[in-house]
């Protein structure tokens, strides 16, 4: 496959494949290893010809399949020194680990044909990151994860052809969940999600005529509902005369690929 898909996105797992002329990547690597395999099988790719992972930061939800992913395919997996320290941490029984190349977050880095620039979100883990991905001659957006956005996330995800960003919740629906107080408390803080209203204003911010489609990413089972956040995403991008396609970034399935 010539484009980008998500293969998974919520609190059960996320990653995201990414392949181009000269390299096959994900973006995470979260869900079980045959949920990962299954996945890209649906889409045309065998997991063998995988050659890196990129990790945005150490929850579980986004390195479970990590370990077992780099011992079998034997490929590097691309994080900072923190994130790869809490990978480490959160592997730390297993006989091997994966083989890390180290990025600084701020400083881009190159791939094959791919160019990565990891920056700063605010997130509960050590050092977690969004990215910003030139390939054949697009600017790809990936930015979940964060409890807000800060001008620096504005400014890194600035005319990107394609956005993958956060509408993890409706605060009211949190509020009413049966979850503990803990939990509502970081999702709603600063360094936990992003509600469906400040996902609609952050993409109405990056709105230029070039932009192509956003997924709706990271969506909560409990406490979101996808055609609530489409709602309020393409209202407030028809308040100020805009039109996107947009499509949801599913937990249980292979989404809407993008095609190149």
């Amino acid at each position: 496959m010539h484009g980008f898909c998500p293969l998974t996105s919520g609190s059960k797992g996320n990653s995201i494949f990414l392949g181009t002329d000269k390299t096959r990547i994900l973006i995470d690597a979260g869900g079980s290893f045959s949920s990962l395999q299954k996945r890209l099988e649906e889409i045309g790719v065998a997991i063998e010809t995988i050659e890196a992972v990129l990790v945005t930061h150490e929850h579980g939800d986004h390195i479970q399949s990590l370990a077992l992913l780099a011992e079998r395919c034997r490929i590097p997996i691309f994080a900072n020194a923190a994130t790869a320290k809490g990978i480490a941490t959160y592997f730390a029984k297993r006989e091997a680990l994966p083989r890390f190349k180290l990025f600084a977050t701020g400083e881009p880095f190159s791939f094959a044909d791919i160019e990565i620039h990891p920056f700063s979100v605010p997130h509960d883990t050590f050092d977690p990151v969004g990215f910003a991905i030139h390939a054949e001659g697009r600017k790809l957006g990936f930015c979940t994860d964060l409890g807000y956005v800060t001008s620096l996330v504005r400014r890194e995800l600035q005319k990107c052809h394609y956005l993958y960003v956060e509408a993890n919740h409706q605060p009211s629906m949190v509020h009413s969940s049966n979850r503990p107080s803990v939990y509502k408390d970081r999702v709603l803080g600063r360094q936990g999600h992003l509600s469906n209203q400040e996902c609609s204003e952050l993409v109405s911010s990056l709105y230029h005529p070039e932009l192509q489609h956003i997924h709706l990413a990271h969506l909560s089972g409990e406490c979101n509902v996808p055609e609530l956040a489409l709602r309020i995403v393409r209202e407030g991008l028809l308040a100020l005369g805009h039109e996107v396609p947009l499509s949801i970034a599913h937990q249980d399935r292979v989404s809407e690929p993008v095609l190149f």
